[in-house]
């Protein structure tokens, strides 16, 4: 079992950057592939990011290539997604998750475990 605990969301203005950042419980963390998805209201839950074990590879949506970036500090059991040029757009429940195979995938039934989310809003 892995947990995983989100923070760093908050309200900001459209333009903005924010950080977000996911702790996980386990060492071997540094083990698994870690992936960012969003949910807005009333909507599906969609692929940002996502990062292999070694943060040698990261992927991305379209709608955030150029301005997210996602990194990890094994280290630290940690994985952050900076968020630049924010857009309302954007304004969701951002969730981190946990894919133990070997293949990146942007499916988030394909994803193990999960956290419970943090709220980013952006203004217009």
């Amino acid at each position: 079992q892995v947990q995983l605990v989100e923070s760093g969301g908050g309200l900001v203005q459209a333009g903005d950057s924010l950080r977000v950042s996911c702790t996980a419980s386990r060492r071997t963390f540094s083990n698994y592939i870690m992936g960012w998805f969003r949910q807005a209201p009333g909507k599906e839950r969609d692929f940002v990011a996502a990062i292999t074990w070694s943060g040698g590879n990261t992927y991305y949506a379209d709608s955030v290539k150029g301005r997210f970036t996602i990194s990890r500090d094994n280290a630290k059991n940690t994985v952050y997604l900076q968020m630049n040029r924010l857009k309302p757009e954007d304004t969701a429940v951002y969730y981190c998750a946990v894919d133990r195979g070997i293949a990146v995938h942007t499916t988030p039934g394909l994803y193990d475990y999960w956290g419970r989310g943090t709220q980013v809003t952006v203004s217009s």
